[in-house]
């Protein structure tokens, strides 16, 4: 699984990638994180607002700082 955070690095966007990378570590998921900080890589995921979380390309949350147990919640499903 790959997951993507989106957004320029403000408190939000980190805030949303620690939530990300502690939903993972809970679940004991292996999953490719990567935190695109450069506005042509956010717009070419199609994110409109940030913060946002990409999983396999697909965007999940947009626009606010998902909680840990609503990434765990995506992530099940998304592995399900």
């Amino acid at each position: 699984m790959k997951i993507q955070v989106a957004g320029p690095g403000c408190v939000n966007c980190q805030n949303t990638e620690k939530n990300v990378i502690n939903a993972c570590a809970e679940l004991n998921l292996a999953a490719e994180i990567e935190h695109v900080t450069d506005w042509t890589g956010i717009v070419k995921l199609g994110v409109m607002r940030t913060p946002a979380v990409v999983v396999d390309g697909k965007i999940a949350v947009m626009g606010r700082v998902a909680t840990v147990a609503e990434l765990k919640k995506l992530f099940v499903e998304k592995v399900g």
